[in-house]
C-alpha cells in the first residue's frame, strides 16, 4: 500500500552516507533519522530519558546543524532532474553545489526541488542546513501582527504553533521537549521526461449491485510538451490511455470496475482482503495494495440530537479503541518493528479503531500499511492541536493547503482510513486564552480561515471518507462547546481526571461517540528502574516529577488511590496500585458507555502509547509493555460483553449483555455472590439471545441482595465457546472490603502458570520481571478454582522470579 515508486534507472536513492555537524560535533546521520539519536549513537550525549537529563540537551535544538552528502552522477542526461525529500524537520535551507534550491518550513510536506541547473556531471555536494526550530518559532511570534497564544502550561518550548512540525515536540502533558531535527523519509534524485508523477489519488465508488468502481487520479508536473502513456492494473484487468501533457501541473484519471469484490473489513468483522494495484505513468511505476470497503460517517438526527457512528460496508459498527501519539520522542527509535509490536497489541486488546491525534504527525506509509493489514480503522486528525494558529498568514495557509492535498492523496488508497478530522481541541482553545476570550470574534474568524482551507482541500480531493471539522465538535460551522454536549457529535470527557471527580461520574453522560477520556497511572517498576536511581523511587522525588508532565498529576494519582484503595506501604506497590486504579476508571467508563449502545457508538480512550518513560494516561507503557489497563481492555473491549451497571432510579444492579458482532449470539450467563471469607453462593443462571443492535437485560438484583462483605462474579459463554468471559461487580469501593491474605499456590511451567487460592483475590497480577504478554492479567481468583494463564507473545524481556500482587488490607 506504500506509494513508494518502484526502482528504475532514472532514480537515485540519496538516503545513505549523510553526516551532520554544528561546527563542534560531526556525526553520521541515518535517513530517516534525527540529530539527537545520531549524537546519542556516537556517544556525545547521554540518554535524554535518563533522570533529569532533558534540559541539559537544549543546546541541540538551539543550534543550527548542517547535513552533508557527496555523490556522483556519471552523466547529466537530458530530462528534468528533481531532488525530493519525503520530509524535513523542519526549517531548513537546501543547497546543491552551493546553489540554493529552496527553503523548507513544513515537516508534513514532501519537497520536490528542481535540481538540473545545479547538478554536475561527476561529484556533487548536497547540503541541508537545519535552522534552530526554537529560534525560528520565537522570531515568527515576534513578527506576528497580533498575539497567537499557545498552551504554555503544556509546551516548555514557546510558540511552536507557528511551526508546521509535531506540536508535541515542544513538550506536552505527557511528552519530553526535545524538538528534534532531521530527515523523516527517503531522499531521491529522479530524472523524468516529459512529465513527473507526483501524487496518486484513489477513490472507491461502491455501486448498488455490489461492484466497485475505482477512480485513480494521477497528479503530475510536466516540463515539456509531450505524450505519456498511463496504465492501471487491478484484479487481472487493465485500463490505459495516452495523456497529452503541457508544461505545468496536470491530472489524468483512470477508471476500472471490479465485479463481485472481496471486501475489506475492520478487525473482528471479517477478512482484511487486499488487492494489488499497479500504476504506470511513462517510465514511472508504482505498486499499491488496496482494500475495497465503504465507510460512512452517520450524523443524522434522532430523538436525542444527532447520531455519530461509522457504517462500514452497510454495517453500523461500534468503534472500540484508543488515541495514538507518536511512537517515540526520538524519531529514530520509532522503527517499523517497534510500531508493529504496539499495533499488534492494539488488535490483541479487541480494538478496531485508533485516532491519530492532531498534535503529533501523519505517520509514514508503512504505518498505515500495518493498520490496513491488521484491520485497524484510522480516525486521522489534521496536525493542529490545542493552540491557536497564524491563519492570517497567506503563505502559511498555502503551505497548509499543500500539506492537506499531499496527505489526503497519499493516504487515499489505504482501506484503514475512516475519517479526516480538522483538528484536536482548537475550538475549545478559543476559550483558554485571555487574548481570545477578550476578542473572540477576531480569533474565531482566523480559526475559520484555517478550517475552511482544510474543508476546501477535502472538497477538491473528494476522498471516499468523511470530513469532521474538529474534535470534539457537535458539527460543521458550530463553534460552541462540544466538550459537555452528549447529544450530538463526538465528545472529550475529562471531568474525572482534570476535575478530580469520582470514577462513577463517567455514568452521568452518554456520549454519542467519546473520542477522548482517560486516567493516569505510573509505569511499571521495571520501566521506572530504566530511568531512575534507587534514591529517585519516591513519588515526590524530583526525577519522578520530571517524568510527570501534567501539573499536579502525581498528586492526583495518589489522592485517587486514597479514595478507592487502602494506601500501600511500599513505593513498588503504590505504582502497581496506580495501574489498578487506572484500569478501574477505564472499565467503569467503557462498560457503562457500551451498555448505552446504540446512543453511544464508539469509545477511544486517551491514550494508547507513550513517547518516553513517563507517568501518563497510556495503556501501553514506553517500550510497548502492557499496563493493567491494556489487559482489562482485552476484556471490556471483548466483542461480546456482560457488564453489571447500577440503576440510578431503583438502586438495583442490572446485568446487561452487549454484542458487537454481526450476528445474534446465544449466551449462557451464570452469576454468584462471593464473600471475603471464601463462601460462594449461586445468584442465578440464564440463557438468552443477544442481538447486535442494542444491549439486552439479563437480570436484576436488588441492592440489598449482595451483602456488605460480598461482590458479584459472573461469567458467560456461547454454545461454540467463541465468546466467553468473566466479570465482577463490587457494590462498594475496594477499600471498604476487608480482604484476607490468601494463600496463592503457583505452578510455573515457563510457558504457562497455574494459580490456585484458598480465598478470593482481586486484580491478581503476574509480574514476571519481563515484558512478555500473558493471556490474562489483573484477574480475579475464586477460592479453589485454578486459573491457568499462558505466555501469548514473547517480546524478549528478561525474566526473573515470579511476583504476584493482589488487593489486600
Amino acid at each position: 500500500m506504500s506509494h513508494a515508486p518502484e526502482a528504475n534507472k532514472d532514480m537515485r536513492d540519496l538516503s545513505e552516507g549523510w553526516r551532520v555537524s554544528d561546527g563542534a560535533h560531526s556525526v553520521a546521520l541515518p535517513v530517516p533519522g534525527d540529530v539527537h539519536s545520531a549524537l546519542l549513537a556516537a556517544g556525545i550525549i547521554s540518554d535524554p530519558y535518563w533522570r533529569d537529563t532533558e534540559t541539559s540537551l537544549d543546546w541541540i535544538h538551539e543550534s543550527d546543524w548542517t547535513a552533508t552528502k557527496v555523490f556522483d552522477v556519471e552523466a547529466k542526461d537530458d530530462g528534468h532532474w528533481t531532488l525530493s525529500f519525503d520530509g524535513i524537520d523542519c526549517v531548513a535551507e537546501i543547497r546543491l553545489n552551493d546553489v540554493l534550491l529552496g527553503l523548507t518550513r513544513n515537516r508534513f510536506l514532501r519537497h520536490d526541488f528542481d535540481a538540473g541547473h545545479a547538478l554536475l556531471a561527476g561529484e556533487n555536494r548536497l547540503q541541508v542546513v537545519f535552522r534552530s526550530n526554537s529560534a525560528e518559532a520565537e522570531r515568527l511570534a515576534a513578527a506576528s501582527p497580533y498575539p497567537v497564544p499557545y498552551i504554555s502550561w503544556n509546551n516548555r518550548l514557546a510558540h511552536y504553533n507557528f511551526l508546521r512540525k509535531p506540536q508535541c515536540d515542544a513538550g506536552w502533558d505527557w511528552n519530553i521537549a526535545l524538538s528534534p531535527v532531521g530527515f523523516c523519509g527517503p531522499i531521491t534524485l529522479k530524472r523524468t521526461t516529459p512529465a513527473r508523477l507526483d501524487d496518486v489519488m484513489v477513490r472507491q465508488r461502491h455501486q448498488p449491485g455490489g461492484d466497485v468502481r475505482l477512480e485513480v487520479d494521477l497528479h503530475y508536473s510536466a516540463f515539456t510538451p509531450g505524450t505519456v502513456e498511463a496504465e492501471l492494473v487491478c484484479d487481472g484487468m487493465t485500463t490505459a490511455h495516452s495523456v497529452q501533457v503541457w508544461p505545468g501541473e496536470g491530472k489524468t484519471t483512470l477508471t476500472l470496475t471490479i465485479k463481485d469484490p472481496d471486501l475489506w473489513w475492520p478487525a473482528g468483522h471479517g477478512r482484511q482482503h487486499l488487492y494489488a494495484l499497479k500504476l504506470r505513468f511513462g517510465t514511472e511505476r508504482r505498486s499499491l495494495r488496496i482494500g475495497l470497503r465503504q465507510v460512512e460517517l452517520v450524523t443524522d438526527a434522532d430523538e436525542t440530537g444527532h447520531r455519530f457512528l461509522f457504517r462500514v460496508n452497510g454495517r453500523e459498527i461500534f468503534m472500540r479503541g484508543a488515541n495514538w501519539i507518536p511512537a517515540d520522542a526520538l524519531p529514530a527509535r520509532a522503527t517499523p518493528e517497534a510500531v508493529r509490536d504496539m499495533l499488534t497489541s492494539t488488535v490483541e486488546a479487541n480494538m478496531n479503531m485508533i485516532r491519530i491525534w492532531g498534535g503529533g504527525q501523519y505517520e509514514p506509509d508503512w504505518f498505515y500499511d500495518m493498520c490496513s493489514e491488521l484491520g485497524l480503522m484510522v480516525w486521522q486528525d489534521f496536525m493542529f492541536a490545542c493552540n491557536l494558529y497564524p491563519a492570517h498568514d497567506r503563505d502559511w495557509l498555502d503551505s497548509v493547503r499543500l500539506e492537506a492535498w499531499q496527505q489526503i492523496r497519499r493516504l487515499s488508497s489505504q482501506p484503514c482510513m475512516a475519517l479526516w478530522c480538522g483538528d484536536n481541541e482548537v475550538i475549545g482553545a478559543l476559550n483558554w486564552f485571555e487574548e481570545s476570550k477578550a476578542d473572540r470574534d477576531h480569533y474565531v474568524a482566523v480559526y475559520a480561515r484555517l478550517n475552511a482551507v482544510l474543508e476546501e482541500a477535502i472538497a477538491e480531493a473528494d476522498p471516499d471518507v468523511a470530513f469532521w471539522p474538529s474534535s470534539p465538535s457537535v458539527g460543521r460551522l458550530d463553534f460552541g462547546d462540544g466538550w459537555h454536549d452528549d447529544t450530538s457529535g463526538d465528545m472529550h470527557f475529562w471531568d474525572v481526571w482534570h476535575s478530580s471527580k469520582d470514577f462513577e461520574h463517567y455514568r452521568t453522560v452518554q456520549p454519542r461517540f467519546c473520542s477522548e477520556f482517560g486516567f493516569q497511572s505510573f509505569p511499571s517498576n521495571r520501566t521506572i528502574a530504566s530511568f531512575t536511581e534507587p534514591e529517585d523511587r519516591n513519588v515526590s522525588s524530583r526525577v519522578m516529577d520530571v517524568h510527570q508532565r501534567n501539573p499536579g498529576g502525581n498528586s492526583r494519582i495518589v489522592e485517587t488511590l486514597a479514595r478507592y484503595f487502602r494506601f500501600p506501604d511500599r513505593f513498588e506497590d503504590m505504582t502497581w496500585l496506580s495501574q489498578v486504579s487506572q484500569a478501574l476508571a477505564m472499565k467503569t467508563a467503557i462498560e457503562f458507555w457500551r451498555s448505552a449502545k446504540p446512543r453511544t457508538m464508539g469509545t477511544l480512550y486517551w491514550q494508547l502509547n507513550d513517547t518516553w518513560p513517563v507517568a501518563s494516561w497510556s495503556s501501553l507503557e514506553y517500550g510497548g509493555g502492557w499496563k493493567l489497563t491494556h489487559y482489562l481492555a482485552r476484556k471490556f473491549y471483548a466483542p461480546v460483553l456482560v457488564t453489571a451497571q447500577p440503576d440510578e432510579a431503583t438502586g438495583e444492579i442490572v446485568l446487561w449483555a452487549v454484542n458487537d458482532t454481526a450476528e445474534t449470539v446465544h449466551l449462557h450467563v451464570t452469576a454468584c455472590r462471593v464473600s471475603m471469607s471464601g463462601l460462594i453462593s449461586e445468584a442465578g443462571s440464564w440463557a438468552l439471545p443477544c442481538p447486535t443492535d442494542r444491549p439486552v437485560e439479563v437480570a436484576r438484583f436488588p441492592a440489598d441482595s449482595i451483602g456488605d462483605t460480598e461482590f458479584l462474579n459472573f461469567s458467560w459463554q456461547d454454545p461454540d465457546g467463541a465468546h466467553a468471559g468473566e466479570n465482577d461487580y463490587l457494590p462498594r469501593r475496594p477499600k471498604d472490603y476487608r480482604f484476607a491474605d490468601p494463600e496463592i499456590h503457583v505452578e510455573d511451567e515457563g510457558e504457562s502458570i497455574s494459580l490456585t487460592s484458598n480465598l478470593p483475590a482481586l486484580f491478581v497480577t503476574l509480574d514476571h520481571g519481563g515484558s512478555d504478554i500473558w493471556s490474562d492479567n489483573g484477574f480475579t481468583l475464586l477460592p479453589g478454582i485454578p486459573k491457568v494463564i499462558h505466555r501469548s507473545r514473547a517480546r524478549g524481556g528478561i525474566h526473573g522470579d515470579c511476583k504476584i500482587r493482589h488487593l489486600k488490607n
